[in-house]
């Protein structure tokens, strides 16, 4: 099948032999779930990085849309959120078999991303992901298989490690400081809710009736004012593309603070920890550049105070 070189890339580097096997049969998974779901399949969406997503037609003829990708911890999350979510305020899962990484989603019309708005009014591009926060988060069971962010934190103990015992090309001081907020604002939380866990702007999409609604949650357990971070970074390069990116930083966090009632310090704290988080994901020995606009957000809002 016709698969783009970068997709084949991504999925090669990012799962390594699990990754060359998914490869390898997914047009055999694309036919079985097309037979399991009864499905008519289309052409891929364009720009599929992660995951295989291709729109489709259900047998009573209502759109939707398959995603295929390696069986992983955060796609298990992921079904688990969207079945948590049931819907409400975000798209609605219709199938899921966990163990073979497939999900059938309903197709969101007229689909567009809220990115395109936040180029040109912000502001409203911010209310919009906080209405979308309040719509999603709901206390979360005290038994379930999503992430927290807990889990994600501990990554963070292998980047010194990495570099011997030092910090390779992060910042020491950020480093240090991320380190330190995990562990304190961990042991400070409040009563765990469930996020999405990576809000942006490409992950809220138009829907029916001037409606807006999430795709691609991560699943994760925590606090509300952790779920922020994504949209202080984001859409990617064009914080920092500002004239005064600090000033955006802090209106965006007033914003989401006023709007949900929501503690300001530890919106920012949270951020800047986990934006070095981000960094580490993203570093890798053959882009230097990887991970730097994160660690320039960190710095900006470590200097809010």
């Amino acid at each position: 099948m016709d698969l783009s070189p970068a997709f084949v890339t991504t999925i090669r580097t990012t799962f390594g032999d699990a990754g060359d096997v998914f490869l390898r049969d997914l047009p055999h998974l694309l036919e079985m779930y097309a037979q399991r779901w009864e499905l008519i399949l289309l052409p891929a969406f364009p720009n599929v990085s992660y995951n295989y997503v291709a729109p489709v037609v259900r047998r009573d003829g209502s759109e939707a849309v398959l995603k295929l990708g390696v069986p992983h911890r955060e796609a298990r999350s992921e079904m688990a959120a969207l079945a948590f979510y049931g819907g409400s305020g975000c798209v609605r899962l219709l199938e899921a078999d966990p163990d073979g990484g497939a999900l059938l989603l309903d197709r969101v019309r007229p689909g567009a991303t809220l990115q395109q708005l936040a180029y040109t009014d912000d502001v409203q591009a911010t209310a919009v992901l906080a209405d979308v926060m309040d719509a999603l988060w709901r206390p979360a069971p005290a038994m379930h298989e999503m992430l927290t962010i807990a889990v994600w934190a501990a990554e963070l103990a292998a980047l010194r490690p990495n570099f011997g015992g030092g910090t390779g090309p992060f910042p020491a001081h950020l480093v240090d400081i991320a380190e330190r907020l995990f562990a304190e604002l961990l042991a400070s939380s409040a009563a765990p809710v469930v996020l999405h866990g990576d809000l942006h702007h490409d992950n809220v999409l138009a829907a029916q009736g001037e409606c807006w609604l999430a795709i691609d949650p991560k699943g994760v357990v925590g606090e509300r004012e952790f779920e922020v971070y994504a949209l202080l970074r984001n859409p990617l390069g064009w914080p920092l593309a500002q004239p005064d990116p600090a000033r955006v930083l802090q209106r965006r966090i007033d914003q989401v603070a006023d709007r949900l009632g929501l503690d300001r310090q530890r919106i920012r704290l949270w951020s800047v920890a986990q934006c070095v988080l981000s960094a580490w994901w993203d570093y890798n020995d053959h882009d230097p550049a990887a991970g730097q606009d994160d660690l320039r957000i960190a710095e900006l809002l470590w200097n809010l105070r």
